[in-house]
């Protein structure tokens, strides 16, 4: 048993890992987006020179960024979320009730996952672009969201492993290990 503690533990540990990495990577990415933001902004109002480019690559770029945070936060207890009957019952019923709704995002991601994947390959064969004065390939964006969606697959199931082990006696695996209080990163 204590084997497969190991394997749960080294798992949950390498996924929640890999995707705080990825919320610290993507927060970087605001110190780019803020000042192309910053530098139309200017542009448009002060030059009376608006740009064709600035307001649209932040928008591609803010997308993805959106997107690879979601696992963390989901690890991190950091959505919406209406816990007035998980707080309400014990500790056990709280554990099945995580279990239980790390399963529905399982079923979700997978859902989002088989529908969102032929999209970007789609959009990557026609070279997708936005069609704006701009216009610049859009299909690489699209991989964000199956990418993102798997990601997100991959922290449910390790969620989930940590309750189902404390439901079944055991210790968390990750000994509450990487889980800052919500708004933290």
């Amino acid at each position: 048993m204590s084997a497969l503690v190991g394997v749960v533990r080294g798992y949950c540990t390498a996924v929640t890992a890999f995707n705080h990495f990825l919320a610290r990577l993507a927060a970087l990415v605001m110190f780019v987006v803020v000042p192309v933001i910053l530098f139309e902004v200017v542009s448009r109002y002060f030059f009376d020179a608006p740009t064709n480019w600035a307001m649209e690559s932040a928008t591609l770029v803010f997308g993805p960024y959106f997107l690879t945070a979601g696992p963390w936060l989901l690890h991190i207890h950091g959505h919406v979320n209406i816990d007035i009957l998980h707080k309400a019952v014990g500790r056990r019923l709280q554990l099945a009730f995580d279990a239980f709704g790390q399963l529905v995002i399982m079923g979700f991601c997978w859902v989002l996952i088989e529908l969102s994947w032929p999209l970007a390959v789609n959009s990557w064969e026609l070279g997708e672009t936005s069609f704006s004065s701009w216009n610049p390939e859009i299909w690489w964006t699209k991989f964000f969201l199956p990418g993102a969606l798997a990601l997100l697959f991959l922290q449910a199931v390790a969620e989930f492993l940590r309750a189902a082990l404390q439901l079944g006696g055991g210790d968390d695996p990750m000994n509450g290990a990487g889980r800052p209080r919500a708004g933290a990163a």
